[in-house]
């Protein structure tokens, strides 16, 4: 099974693929999408939902994993990635993929062994886990990328 993990946001947001049979598990991708500034948000948000569209019709994933919402010290951030999420709600249901949350507290936990780690802990941990072919620069496509792992290690 080909697993898409999401980590949201308007200016960037990050994704990762894996594929899962039982306790087995290989990360194949992960990439960036990043938008500008300048355009509108509504032209951002429409950005978000076609190059992962395209993520999906490339991987064709059976289940989308998010991370799930409860504090963010901005209440314009929060709503930006509540929205950004319902776009991704969206083509979960239009591509019949299951969707599945994990908390910041899951994913740290299970990638670092310590749930209030910070971002340093979890990029060290994903290089020592996974060792990955390619430099990942942005914080927000290593979120993805631990999002992922994490569903990997707490789901059989």
């Amino acid at each position: 099974m080909k697993i898409l993990a999401i980590d949201s946001g308007v200016e960037k947001t990050g994704f990762s693929i894996f594929t899962k049979e039982s306790k087995n598990f290989k990360y194949i991708d992960s990439g960036l999408i990043k938008t500008n500034k300048d355009e509108s948000y509504e032209i951002r948000v429409y950005q978000i939902y076609k190059k992962l569209n395209d993520v999906i019709k490339i991987f064709k994933p059976k289940k989308i994993i998010l991370e799930r919402l409860f504090f963010f010290q901005n209440q314009k951030t929060a709503i930006q990635v509540g929205q950004t999420q319902g776009v991704i709600i969206l083509l979960a249901a239009q591509n019949n993929i299951s969707l599945e949350y994990l908390t910041p507290l899951q994913i740290k936990q299970t990638v670092t062994g310590y749930g209030l780690s910070d971002k340093k802990s979890v990029r060290k941990m994903i290089d020592l886990t996974l060792k990955p072919q390619k430099k990942i620069k942005e914080d927000d496509e290593i979120d993805a990328i631990a999002c992922g792992l994490a569903y990997c290690y707490l789901f059989h």
